[in-house]
């Protein structure tokens, strides 16, 4: 059997219900009116103004077969008894019979995609002139704002209901998350531990060979994961968090870059870092940044030209610049440039999930700075530029 309480909590909560009620009774000299909920097998008050004793309250329920309600949700029409004796369709119908009835008025209300939710109504032991036009458009009036604020009711329980359950859906998939990453790291972890353990061996040319190769793309794994645990904490968490500290922020540069350098020795990478502010920041996130940004530039950079760095502090400002030769980035692909996933749009040839530029871009956001780029027939620039005061 459905339980009504909803509906009953919702009319509740619709605060012009008691009036309207209220200029019911009123207007019409009746002592009892109510918003019912009808269906097949139910009619239940589920808002009520009684200034006669006629004794219900919200959640009191009348046998429907007992009622004219019953007959309206077959007919859809509204019913209107000025004085039951002498009316000759409904002098010797049962509903006045049993429940003392003289008066009688009720609308239906019909909700927008034609269901049937119940009616407004009103009941008295006495006559009362109720069949006036004002009194009648009056109800039909009534009748239609009670529907209109059920459905925006029902409406926004169900837009709560929504937000809930994806509230419930972003626990959940922060916590697979979490796990994909704690269980996708071990088996990294043991990858690099037996690649210590062969290194320590006497191996050919080529098993050297192939230790670097293998250490390279268990280091392209441990940043994919890295990216796409930042992606979903910056999706769900509402951006990337950061520990601020205030230091310089040359020494990681030159780290990083001297790291680039020794993994791809093929590559000239010239850095001119001109600044000696300690800059107030999460170092650590600056620095994924910047990797990100300089390994874009060695994958997509023209090998045969340098890749520039250049870091300075102008106007209360952090620039830091990534410069790149080779082939320019078509508009199409500048339009999606920050946008994750969406590498294999640009250019199908690409590998990689595409999120590496999208994390930079959060990042930059977080700080409250920007990262920008430009590209031409001769090069393309990455700058970022964030306050340090």
């Amino acid at each position: 059997m459905k339980d009504f309480t909803d509906d009953i909590r919702l009319l509740d909560g619709i605060k012009a219900v008691p009036s309207i009620l209220e200029v019911v009774c009123q207007a019409t000299g009746m002592g009892f009116a109510a918003v019912a909920r009808v269906t097949e097998d139910r009619w239940v008050a589920c808002s009520v103004r009684d200034d006669i004793g006629f004794g219900l309250v919200p959640g009191s329920e009348l046998k429907v077969e007992t009622t004219i309600c019953n007959e309206i949700r077959d007919h859809r029409e509204p019913v209107i008894i000025d004085n039951v004796a002498a009316d000759p369709r409904y002098r010797d119908h049962h509903t006045p019979e049993i429940y003392g009835l003289q008066s009688y008025i009720s609308m239906p209300i019909i909700l927008s995609d034609g269901s049937f939710f119940g009616t407004l109504c009103a009941i008295d032991p006495r006559p009362a002139q109720v069949s006036r036009p004002h009194i009648v458009n009056m109800f039909r009036l009534f009748a239609e704002m009670i529907g209109q604020h059920i459905e925006a009711g029902r409406r926004l329980i169900d837009s709560r209901h929504a937000l809930l359950g994806e509230q419930e859906a972003s626990a959940l998939r922060e916590q697979f998350i979490a796990v994909l990453g704690h269980d996708l790291r071990n088996p990294l972890a043991a990858i690099q531990s037996g690649m210590r353990l062969l290194g320590a061996e006497q191996l050919s040319a080529r098993g050297v060979k192939i230790i670097g190769m293998i250490d390279d793309a268990v280091l392209r794994m441990a940043g994919i994961i890295d990216n796409v645990m930042d992606f979903a904490r910056g999706r769900l968490g509402g951006g990337i968090a950061l520990e601020r500290s205030r230091r310089p922020l040359r020494d990681m540069l030159d780290q990083i870059v001297a790291e680039f350098s020794s993994s791809h020795p093929g590559r000239t990478i010239k850095t001119t870092i001109t600044m000696t502010e300690e800059v107030d920041a999460d170092h650590g996130r600056l620095g994924q940044l910047f990797s990100n940004l300089l390994g874009n530039a060695i994958v997509h950079g023209s090998p045969d030209m340098p890749i520039r760095v250049e870091a300075r502090v102008a106007d209360g400002h952090l620039e830091l610049r990534i410069v790149n030769g080779g082939d320019p980035i078509s508009p199409a692909a500048m339009d999606k440039l920050f946008t994750p996933f969406a590498r294999g749009e640009v250019k199908p040839s690409l590998q990689g999930l595409g999120l590496g530029l999208y994390i930079a871009s959060q990042i930059a956001q977080a700080h409250g700075g920007t990262l920008t780029a430009s590209s031409d027939g001769n090069e393309t620039v990455f700058l970022f530029r964030m306050p340090i005061a």
